[in-house]
């Protein structure tokens, strides 16, 4: 039976895996309220447990701390991710950035160290699949079989056609999402939400982390087409391109 195996891939599962890392909620002694409670878990084997649990800390502290996040964001970055710096001292910053800067600001106050840089995203999208093929199994009661894709909608480029396009995607999800339940018990740290079946069988997933951190994964099952967009091609093509969502432009390739 599926629920006999891992939430992604075929092997029998031997233990239960958080989803998404439970080092992202943070802890009651930090914060002075119990994230941690009703967390989401899914079946896993060990390889898939093992593999994810070295991405749990990267992802903490790759979301914790970035500048639009909540209260609870901030707060966990000054508690268990502080800890985890100071106890992996710039290692663990070197595996979040490739390239990183260091400034200091100046808070009402106090100074506050601020890190700019470029960020791993090759490890990000793993992270990220790891979790909406979690987040899928919980919610469907089924491992997903296909293609899936990320987008980080909360990352900024120096690509103003990458932002662009970004922004188009964003304000079409939210579109789609109008109406659609958000489905977390601590939503304060994390949400999720699942869009219908479009008419080619596809299907998005949000994640939302801290109140600010948007994270989208497209879903094309096996054995459905994905279907052709006249504005995309013509965008990939490096051609003008302007996509038009409720009265705003978003032009990518422009000239």
């Amino acid at each position: 039976m599926d629920q006999e195996k891992c939430y992604m891939c075929s092997c029998h599962a031997t233990s239960s895996e958080h989803v998404p890392p439970k080092c992202i909620f943070p802890e009651e002694r930090d914060i002075g309220v119990d994230y941690r409670k009703d967390l989401m878990t899914v079946p896993s084997c060990d390889f898939h447990n093992t593999k994810k649990s070295k991405d749990d800390e990267f992802l903490m502290v790759s979301l914790a701390g970035i500048f639009g996040n909540n209260s609870v964001g901030y707060q966990h970055k000054f508690g268990k991710v502080d800890r985890a710096l100071r106890r992996r001292s710039s290692s663990l910053l070197s595996a979040v950035f490739k390239k990183r800067e260091h400034y200091k600001v100046k808070g009402k106050n106090s100074f506050y160290e601020v890190i700019w840089g470029t960020p791993d995203h090759d490890r990000l999208n793993r992270c990220f699949t790891n979790i909406a093929h979690g987040v899928h199994y919980h919610h469907f009661s089924r491992r997903f079989h296909g293609e899936t894709k990320v987008m980080l909608g909360y990352l900024h480029s120096s690509d103003q056609d990458n932002n662009n396009f970004v922004k188009f995607v964003k304000h079409r999800a939210e579109i789609d999402l109008r109406d659609i339940p958000e489905n977390g018990k601590n939503k304060d740290v994390f949400f999720y939400q699942f869009t219908e079946e479009d008419e080619f069988g596809l299907y998005l997933l949000h994640l939302r982390f801290y109140g600010g951190i948007d994270v989208y994964i497209s879903f094309q099952p096996d054995g459905k087409e994905k279907p052709s967009h006249l504005g995309f091609e013509l965008m990939n093509k490096g051609i003008e391109t302007t996509f038009v969502l409720e009265g705003k432009e978003y032009t990518v390739n422009k000239s």
